[in-house]
């Protein structure tokens, strides 16, 4: 008996998605929105309880604490140690959740942060904070509930924006561990990762990879080169359990590799033997002279110059007054320089000799070589000769296909209508430029007659 096939309904898509999500643990998302409307969080609420109910039995709680002020909590008893998802979804702005700091106010060097979707964009609502005041400094920082990425994935992006077609000053974002105190965060501040696009002038063009270790400020070894125009650019760190790593940029991956051989973090598993001696025999020399080629009979008697055949004595010249006349000499066609034997293959050739290497008495494994176990802070620092950059979309999740699909749903839904209003944006700029610098016709005309005639 055949069986009737049932189309997938809608509900049915809708609880995969949810399920796609739940498998996510966001410990930090903020785009930067304005004030959250209650209503709309505890509908959100209900509903997640009613489908998550119908398909897991799961609790949903709504929680609250002095600390984490009001949140949405989506707990799982059948999920070990994973919360389903944390929504950043607080009743206050985000004003109330990031902290400016007082970092250089006393020198008047602190700039302003402007609330902004930016000169042009794909989405006029979709704001974020931008720098305002060029030779400046900023700090402003953001807590969320202090966590440990032990047997995780750790998930850092943010998307950038250059609006002032940056020339030197900084893009990137930290992380901080521990207790920070906000008001005074600032370029003394101690960091557990740093990262993010930095450029200064034509040499410095670069992602900033910079991970903590014993207080040490570790910085990556591979080149990875960041974005330069003035559109908003998504960048992605993801540091796994098993020490291996990505940086993407625009869903792109850019580099990869292991946190073992890309930083300097813990010395090096092998070492040269230092009590390693090259062999008294080993010959280095890939070519030495041919032992059967010999010098050519009289070859040291060529002179390096002779006479010039085409010089004349000078008609004024008088030998008694002048000397005897000898005429220049010029250099020698025939004249090798110095003889040498032909080179040849050696045959006793062994290569450069390089010392053994040998385990390194000073490697101690750190299997936790990847783990931050008090993460709790999210902040911007940064110089600026020329103000104009954005940030927006701040991530720190252990999943990184929730990061691809934030990332598409901001950046990547806005990216085309930016990109054709930051080419209005130019053109108008053009226009406006030859308005204020307009080229007379009379005097092309009076140019053009003066030439012709």
């Amino acid at each position: 008996m055949a069986v009737p096939r049932r189309n997938p309904s809608v509900l049915a898509l809708v609880l995969l998605s949810m399920a796609a999500i739940a498998s996510a643990e966001v410990f930090f998302e903020e785009k930067f929105e304005g004030l959250v409307n209650r209503t709309l969080i505890l509908f959100i609420s209900n509903l997640f309880e009613l489908v998550l109910d119908l398909i897991w039995g799961l609790r949903v709680v709504l929680v609250e604490s002095d600390d984490l002020e009001r949140r949405i909590v989506v707990r799982s008893d059948r999920i070990s140690g994973f919360v389903i998802a944390l929504l950043n979804c607080e009743i206050y702005g985000w004003e109330k959740r990031w902290v400016k700091s007082d970092w250089k106010k006393d020198e008047n060097m602190a700039g302003e942060w402007n609330y902004t979707a930016g000169k042009w964009n794909g989405d006029s609502d979709d704001k974020g904070i931008q720098t305002s005041e060029d030779y400046r400094f900023y700090a402003i920082s953001a807590e969320f509930p202090e966590f440990s990425n032990k047997d995780k994935t750790l998930v850092f992006q943010f998307s950038v924006k250059h609006e002032q077609k940056l020339d030197c000053g900084g893009g990137y974002m930290k992380l901080l561990s521990g207790e920070v105190d906000q008001k005074k965060f600032g370029g003394e501040t101690p960091y557990s990762i740093m990262f993010g696009p930095d450029i200064c002038g034509y040499s410095t063009k670069k992602v900033h990879a910079i991970l903590t270790r014993n207080e040490t400020n570790h910085l990556i070894k591979k080149d990875v080169p960041c974005e330069t125009d003035q559109l908003t650019h998504v960048y992605t760190l993801i540091i796994r359990p098993d020490a291996t790593y990505s940086i993407l940029i625009d869903n792109v991956e850019k580099q990869t590799g292991s946190l073992y051989s890309d930083w300097d973090i813990l010395p090096p598993k092998t070492i040269k033997d230092p009590e390693a001696k090259k062999p008294e025999d080993w010959d280095e020399k890939e070519y030495i002279p041919d032992p059967e080629d010999k010098k050519p009979e009289g070859y040291d008697d060529i002179p390096k110059e002779i006479p010039d055949s085409d010089a004349k004595k000078p008609e004024d010249w008088d030998d008694e007054e002048d000397g005897e006349w000898t005429a220049p000499t010029v250099p020698n066609p025939e004249y090798k320089g110095p003889w040498k034997a032909k080179k040849i293959k050696n045959p006793n050739y062994k290569g450069k000799w390089k010392a053994p290497m040998i385990d390194n008495p000073d490697f101690k494994d750190d299997p936790e070589i990847y783990v931050y176990p008090n993460l709790k802070y999210v902040g911007i620092e940064l110089w600026q000769v020329k103000s104009g950059t954005m940030f927006d979309n701040v991530l720190v999740s252990d999943d990184p296909e929730y990061a691809k699909k934030l990332a598409e749903e901001t950046w990547g839904k806005n990216k085309d209508a930016e990109k054709a209003a930051f080419d209005e944006a130019e053109k108008k700029k053009e226009e406006e430029e030859s308005k204020d610098d307009p080229v007379d016709s009379d005097v092309i005309s009076s140019t053009l007659a003066t030439l012709l005639n």
